[in-house]
């Protein structure tokens, strides 16, 4: 399964109706078949506009990040549940890429330039890409097309 990050963004209430709005969260992503990794708080910050969500206009909002993991084809169903929550004020899922695997080369990285195969590369690219010039010697003591 692969793995997913939301982060939302829940209306300003008390700590138990924070709690409980969570847990609704919680249990939607675990009731599709999901496993969370990660909870969480980022906390309570203005945020950068003023929001209107479910007919309200919000001005503060507490942060939260849940990582998970599920099926992608849950995903529109878990946006669909977090768009009807009244206490959701945003909602974003992103998915986790992988980061790449890349071997390290500092070895090469520290020699002289014109030692590295990666330049010896450039430069053997740039000798195809070069044009024949025109050869001055031919017999003549003129340039013919000079006016």
């Amino acid at each position: 399964m692969p793995s997913y990050e939301l982060a939302l963004v829940l209306r300003q209430m008390p700590r138990p109706e924070l709690i409980s709005a969570i847990r609704r969260t919680a249990e939607c992503i675990l009731d599709s078949g999901g496993i969370i990794r990660k909870l969480e708080n980022l906390g309570t910050r203005a945020l950068p506009h003023k929001v209107s969500e479910h007919g309200v206009v919000h001005r503060e909002g507490t942060h939260f990040n849940i990582a998970f993991d599920t099926s992608p084809t849950k995903i529109a169903d878990l946006k669909e549940e977090f768009g009807r929550d009244i206490d959701i004020i945003r909602r974003h899922v992103f998915k986790i890429e992988e980061p790449e695997k890349f071997k390290c080369t500092l070895h090469q990285e520290m020699l002289p330039p014109a030692y590295r195969k990666d330049v010896q590369e450039m430069i053997e690219i740039a000798k195809r890409k070069q044009k024949p010039k025109y050869n001055y010697n031919s017999g003549l003591d003129y340039y013919p097309f000079q006016k």
